[in-house]
């Protein structure tokens, strides 16, 4: 690759040859970013006034918004600086807890209420449908290796615009998140110590994660692998407790026999035991359970930072299926055959219910625990991933260039800084009146549309991305099974479950307000384009007297 960035560049007509010395999978990917390399010869040296031109060219670069910036070979967009510390262990656990949630601990008794047994089925369309757009985002990533993140190839694809709106409504949905998850981590911290004030825990999070991840991001990942490793023992723990309950017939206080039977002997208002609810029912649990896969996608915030990307990522992606029914499916039809759907406290955790039916007496600050880490995990991912868009933003010329500066461990500081400066915003939410706090729950269902936009762009990247680089889908090693297909399956998907959400009082407000945000993004980014322009024609109004004071 470095040769053929040093040789002289050759015409569009003249490209269609693969380059001497790169084999048939290197060629198609080098010839289709030929066109943006610039770094010139030893055999056609510039002159002074060259120079001097380059380098305002330069300034320019990185000023204003470029449509390839990201591929620019001159670009320090190419986020080559960021530490590479996330081993494949980590990846692993990272895919893992980003896709185990709160949701799981503590909403899936309200989901089984809406649905009965048939949850099952709503976590598996979920499961099935992310994990296809994990394949279009891991085919894409490794397509090309100036490609350090999903707003990367967006940008590139669909255009600086694109990846503006897809950045930023990332960064906010993470932001928001990481609100609810401190506001929720004092709740929990509350459940042992009442008496401490509410703001002691909140601030000790906040800078416990800031200090955790500033030094590098191995800190990350081994934060996220123990925080994962909780939640997975947790889940186990409660899938072997229920197994034995079942083998062993145990009988309840109430009488019920502990029987996989329970999962359709028990019908509800529609008749069936297994969809309960009926169609409306089965829909509405998908609002609920929809939010628990979001953060599925953070691996494809932290190829950057991963060791062997090429190797961990498919990896990681491939896993999604089996995490998927060891994680979700395994543990609810756990839970439903000791106790049926409709005998479920929905006050409290199933989780809870099922080790205190075991006679687990310390259930309830069992699982208080294991939320507590699931938020604060969720919490360190907010902090990761909003720090390194915010990053690939500034490089994009989409964020104040001081956000794009790094330090000597490879760690994006000043980001890192504005995202923490943000979670502060928990310590008023915390002392707000009802009235603060309700326009909280508007703003966080605001933010929770921005994964299913996220995920919806993945794929309509994805597809651009075949008709315009069919090169790269060819050469690729990672291709996306029934790609074209199961990108539209996706998109459809996303379409029925935007129309679900506009069903239920609680998320048709937010979904109503979603575009208050996207009008805010679409003025911010002309904000941002004019002043660009305006430095554009300075540098060229004091680069015009220079070149002609050369030419004389």
């Amino acid at each position: 690759m470095m040769q053929e960035v040093g040789s002289p560049a050759k015409s569009e007509s003249t490209s269609s040859s693969a380059p001497r010395g790169l084999g048939k999978r290197e060629a198609p990917l080098l010839l289709a970013t030929k066109k943006y390399a610039r770094i010139p010869t030893t055999r056609n040296r510039p002159n002074h006034t060259q120079v001097n031109r380059r380098r305002k060219e330069k300034y320019v670069t990185q000023q204003l918004p470029q449509q390839n910036s990201v591929t620019g070979l001159d670009s320090e967009a190419e986020h080559s600086k960021l530490q590479r510390g996330l081993s494949f262990r980590h990846i692993q656990l990272i895919a893992i807890g980003g896709a185990i949630g709160t949701g799981l601990f503590l909403g899936s008794a309200k989901t089984i209420a809406l649905t009965g047994p048939s949850i099952v089925f709503v976590y598996a369309i979920i499961g099935s449908v992310i994990y296809f757009v994990l394949r279009a985002m891991g085919e894409i990533l490794l397509s090309n290796p100036k490609y350090k993140s999903f707003t990367d190839f967006i940008t590139d694809i669909l255009g600086l615009r694109a990846g503006f709106f897809v950045g930023w409504s990332y960064w906010f949905f993470w932001v928001v998140t990481g609100i609810a998850d401190v506001i929720a981590i004092t709740g929990y911290v509350q459940y042992w110590l009442p008496d401490v004030p509410k703001f002691i825990p909140a601030l000790t999070v906040i800078v416990a994660l800031l200090l955790l991840n500033l030094p590098s991001v191995k800190n990350f990942g081994e934060i996220e692998f123990w925080f994962a490793v909780i939640k997975i023992v947790a889940i186990v723990l409660l899938i072997v407790v229920g197994a034995l309950m079942v083998a062993f017939s145990f009988t309840s206080p109430d009488g019920t026999v502990a029987s996989v039977t329970n999962l359709w002997e028990h019908p509800g208002p529609s008749g069936s035991g297994i969809f309960t609810q009926g169609l409306t029912g089965f829909l509405g649990a998908f609002q609920i359970a929809l939010f628990a896969f979001v953060g599925a996608e953070l691996v494809g915030a932290a190829v950057a930072e991963t060791e062997h990307p090429e190797r961990t990522l498919p990896k990681a992606i491939n896993a999604v299926p089996f995490r998927i029914g060891l994680f979700y499916a395994m543990p609810l039809l756990t839970i439903l055959a000791v106790t049926p759907w409709d005998k479920l406290d929905k006050s409290m955790s199933p989780f809870v219910g099922m080790f205190s039916l075991a006679g687990i007496g310390i259930a309830a600050s069992l699982v208080n625990f294991v939320v507590l880490t699931s938020a604060a995990s969720s919490a360190n991912s907010g902090i990761f991933s909003t720090s390194r868009m915010v990053y690939g933003l500034a490089h994009d010329g989409a964020a104040p260039s001081a956000l794009g500066k790094l330090t000597k461990n490879g760690v994006p500081a000043n980001a890192l800084y504005l995202t923490t400066v943000m979670l502060l915003f928990s310590l008023v939410m915390l002392y707000a009146g009802n009235g603060i706090m309700e326009a909280f729950t508007v703003v966080t269902s605001v933010a929770s549309m921005m994964g299913i936009f996220t995920w919806s762009m993945i794929l309509i990247a994805y597809l651009v991305y075949r008709k315009k680089f069919p090169e790269r889908h060819e050469a690729s090693q990672y291709k996306m099974p029934w790609g074209v297909g199961m990108s539209w399956f996706g998109l459809l998907f996303f379409a029925v479950m935007v129309y679900a959400l506009s069903l239920y009082p609680d998320t048709a407000v937010g979904l109503a307000l979603t575009p208050v945000w996207f009008i805010a993004l679409a003025i911010g980014y002309e904000i941002l384009t004019r002043r660009h322009a305006a430095k554009r024609a300075r540098v060229v109004a004091t680069e015009k007297p220079a070149e002609e004071a050369a030419q004389k």
